[in-house]
């Protein structure tokens, strides 16, 4: 049995307006830099780690900035990448459901096999992170992990049972960590969602 600590990065450039960042490798903006270096952990470690504490990121610069800021010295896992978003890259949902209700519309439908033209579905995502898992839940300690939105839903999806075809049973907030638990096979558990990155006397 293993937990995991996970959290999405910092803001980028792309974050306000919400835009789908995909594989595209932006660094963190000026706010975000100051986000995540703002942000502090140890609370949420002094409540819900066991054992030893490691971290490990996307590859991605984002991701990468985003723990380096916080302190650590992260290890790049791939499996960690953000969802591939393909033809979708740098658009707004928004505008997608706007300019297609229909065609868009389809797509969601299809929950966890939907699929933007050219990426990658959410199944997917989520059969690349089994195999990390389970190596992750034979070590019996902590690991924080600095991901991405699409990826932290492909998560939420499997330690809920959520199918993606309708709103997600809690939302994942940004700016916050959220914990799971490993079974002997690196199936997660939500053990706690939400819980915020910034000091007491700040938050």
């Amino acid at each position: 049995m293993s937990r995991l600590i996970v959290l999405r990065h910092a803001a980028t450039a792309w974050t306000p307006e919400h835009r789908l960042q995909g594989r595209r490798d932006l660094p963190l903006s000026p706010e975000g830099e100051a986000e995540a270096a703002a942000w502090v952990l140890a609370p949420v470690l002094t409540d819900w780690a066991m054992g030893e504490v490691e971290w490990a990121t996307s590859p991605l610069a984002r991701a990468v900035m985003t723990a380096t800021l916080m302190g650590s010295e992260p290890v790049a896992e791939p499996a960690w990448i953000e969802q591939d978003y393909g033809a979708w890259e740098g658009r707004r949902l928004a505008d997608l459901r706007a300019a297609d209700p229909a065609g868009m519309a389809a797509i969601e439908a299809d929950g966890l096999d939907y699929r933007p033209p050219g990426g990658e579905s959410p199944r997917e995502v989520m059969l690349r992170l089994y195999p990390w898992l389970a190596g992750r839940a034979r070590q019996g300690d902590t690991t924080v992990v600095v991901t991405h939105k699409g990826v932290l839903r492909a998560l939420l999806a499997l330690a809920t049972g959520w199918t993606m075809a309708g709103p997600p049973p809690v939302r994942l907030a940004n700016g916050c960590a959220h914990v799971v638990e490993l079974d002997a096979s690196g199936h997660p558990t939500l053990l706690a969602t939400n819980l915020a990155l910034l000091p007491e006397e700040v938050a």
